[in-house]
């Protein structure tokens, strides 16, 4: 039985993304297996990986809205935004009131801009970031927008010496947490730092769905995998849905385009679309771009 699908994994600590991919190959004995979106060592959760022909999902899945857990602690600053940093910056004492940090906290809401840390694997001149900074390199970096689709307060503590606030946050692609706690920091007048942090979700895939390096070992002996393994399909299900006929899905699977009246989109204003096509029997044959102007659909990813 060949596997494919994504597979959730509930990622450990010290386990970089290579890491587990890397473990999942010896587990399973499958070469073509990707992650779909780094998370450094320390953190934990949700890493969906992408294994067969589930590999050409990895760019649509990773593009999707994270949502973390992770724990702000004020009163001190690292040069990696975390605590597995040097410590750059301590205080003896710090005074918030719980008010003052919603108000901060709120503000947060909506696109900002991010200087991606030097700690990170952003590439500058074929280079990643965290190697020149292990090189002693301190270079300027350009801002980015990011979206902080929503931002709660789950927790706060400021009755200790360096207080600490729990969080959970909804965010696009490409944002870095340690970052957005040193500027939540910045924002409250003190240096912070991420003290733990957890992804719970990407996507529609949540970490209840999530499996161990155990499970997915026992379930591989079992032969009972295969179940636990989100559909090609599903996995992007937040692209909308386009039923072809019996003609169109054999055309379809040739790679050719398919003149397609009507809107995937319902009502939304945008003239073209990402979509999901199926046979008259609900068979999943690829990702075709919806064409408002040409009416047509365009293979992009075709299942065979």
């Amino acid at each position: 039985m060949t596997l494919e699908g994504v597979l959730p994994v509930l990622k450990p600590e010290k386990f970089t993304s290579h890491d587990v991919v890397a473990k999942a190959r010896r587990i399973l004995g499958i070469k073509r297996i990707g992650h779909t979106g780094t998370l450094d060592p320390a953190v934990t959760g949700v890493l969906p990986l992408c294994i067969g022909r589930a590999t050409r999902m990895v760019e649509y899945i990773q593009e999707l809205p994270k949502v973390y857990e992770a724990v702000l602690l004020i009163g001190i600053s690292t040069d990696t935004e975390d605590l597995t940093g040097t410590v750059l910056q301590e205080l003896e004492q710090v005074t918030l009131l719980e008010k003052d940090i919603q108000s901060v906290f709120h503000s947060f809401l909506g696109e900002i801009e991010q200087t991606p840390p030097m700690y990170s694997a952003v590439k500058v001149d074929g280079k990643r970031l965290y190697e020149l900074a292990r090189e002693g390199k301190f270079i300027e970096r350009s801002s980015r927008k990011v979206m902080i689709h929503d931002i709660q307060i789950l927790d706060v503590d400021v009755s200790l010496k360096h207080p600490e606030v729990r969080f959970r946050v909804k965010c696009s692609k490409g944002t870095y947490i340690r970052t957005l706690c040193a500027d939540l920091g910045k924002a409250l007048g003190y240096p912070s730092v991420m003290k733990h942090l957890i992804r719970t979700s990407t996507g529609n895939i949540d970490i209840e769905q999530c499996l161990s390096f155990e499970q997915i070992e026992q379930y591989k002996a079992e032969g009972t995998l295969e179940r636990y393994l989100i559909p090609l399909d599903v996995a992007v299900s937040h692209l909308p849905a386009v039923g072809l006929s019996s003609l169109q899905a054999e055309h379809a699977l040739q790679g050719k385009s398919i003149a397609w009246q009507g809107s995937p989109l319902g009502d939304s204003p945008n003239d073209s679309a990402l979509c999901r096509v199926y046979d008259p029997n609900h068979k999943f044959l690829g990702l075709f771009q919806w064409k408002e102007t040409t009416s047509n659909l365009t293979p992009v990813k075709v299942f065979h």
